[in-house]
């Protein structure tokens, strides 16, 4: 089976070169490209991708917000943010909107595929470099997304047993099979998650069990 990717990509050149690679690829096919993310609901609809290449940096909405935007209405979809940028603030920024992996941009054709094929395959991928900001980034400051609080946000036995699997890193189909429920029950619960810990983001999820202590 391929792996559908869409790619949103201001520079053309880059785009074009993107389209041809993942096209000429056996197991990948590029089934939207587009020159920014001001309709990218609207463009994930029509793509229907299992990955989104996505830039920080594009005319309009940048890469970051359309990626809360998408992972709030498609979480399952995963996010790989390509940019020229070695920037911990925004790697931070793009991890919490959503984003699965991140890579450079100058990165070789088939590290690029790789990263595809690993994010696909619900594995994290980032360049080396980027890793290295990260960690340092995470060492460097007392990152809260919020004050601890003694609060469990009113989450129901089931809603803490599924963050407590999203912690661990289990995806949504691993979770249902745990837990005997579809697939859409998962995602129900997941959105009602989102809600009452006031997060737009897995990541933003995660991290804030992590610092509550409840899951």
């Amino acid at each position: 089976m391929e792996i559908r990717v869409a790619i949103f990509e201001d520079n053309k050149l880059v785009r074009d070169a993107l389209q041809t690679i993942i096209n000429g690829t056996a197991g990948y096919c590029c089934c939207g490209a587009f020159p920014d993310c001001n309709n990218a609901l609207l463009n994930i609809r029509q793509a229907n991708p299992d990955v989104v290449l996505m830039d920080i940096e594009m005319p309009g909405l940048n890469g970051i917000k359309a990626t809360a935007i998408i992972k709030e209405k498609f979480p399952e979809i995963k996010i790989l943010i390509q940019t020229v940028f070695n920037d911990s603030d925004k790697i931070f920024q793009a991890l919490c909107a959503g984003a699965t992996g991140y890579i450079l941009k100058n990165d070789s054709p088939a590290k690029q595929l790789e990263a595809i094929q690993e994010v696909y395959n619900d594995g994290a991928p980032m360049s080396p470099s980027v890793a290295k900001n990260v960690l340092r980034f995470f060492s460097g400051k007392n990152v809260l997304l919020v004050a601890p609080e003694n609060n469990d946000y009113n989450l129901s036995a089931r809603e803490k047993q599924i963050l407590h699997l999203m912690v661990e890193g289990n995806n949504y189909r691993s979770i249902a099979e745990k837990n005997f429920i579809s697939y859409e029950t998962v995602r129900t619960h997941v959105r009602k998650i989102y809600k009452k810990l006031h997060v737009a983001s897995r990541s933003e999820a995660i991290l804030k069990a992590r610092q509550q202590g409840f899951a």
